[in-house]
């Protein structure tokens, strides 16, 4: 079986990006994924639970995350939370996407929209 070609599956929704990003180097569970974006953005995305955890399944089901072993995790933390985090292609993705987004900001500022960055 070859390696999936992360490309594919560009450009990723607002929704996406942010739920990945979130994840980025920290699992995290649900609420957590939803206070990091929140704090990220100024509370400007705010996500409902219903839509992150559809958006979750199909994150999975994408093989973009996994969940954290429980023997991966701390003792003391809640057992019923399931933590989420990057599968390698799940960060393949995010930095194909990152990669495409800095892209075009770049053409922004070759354009005088955006002023160029030091």
């Amino acid at each position: 079986m070859s390696a999936r070609d992360p490309t594919e599956l560009l450009p990723l929704t607002t929704l996406t990006y942010h739920i990945l990003l979130a994840l980025a180097g920290t699992p995290r569970h649900g609420y957590g994924i939803i206070k990091e974006v929140s704090n990220r953005t100024d509370g400007c995305v705010e996500l409902e639970t219903g839509t992150l955890y559809a958006a979750i399944k199909r994150l999975r089901d994408e093989q973009l995350i996994e969940v954290v072993p429980r023997s991966e995790r701390p003792p003391e933390e809640d057992s019923r939370r399931r933590n989420y985090r990057l599968t390698k292609f799940g960060q393949a993705v995010l930095k194909a996407e990152s990669q495409r987004l800095a892209q075009l900001v770049g053409m922004a500022v070759e354009k005088s929209v955006l002023p160029a960055w030091d």
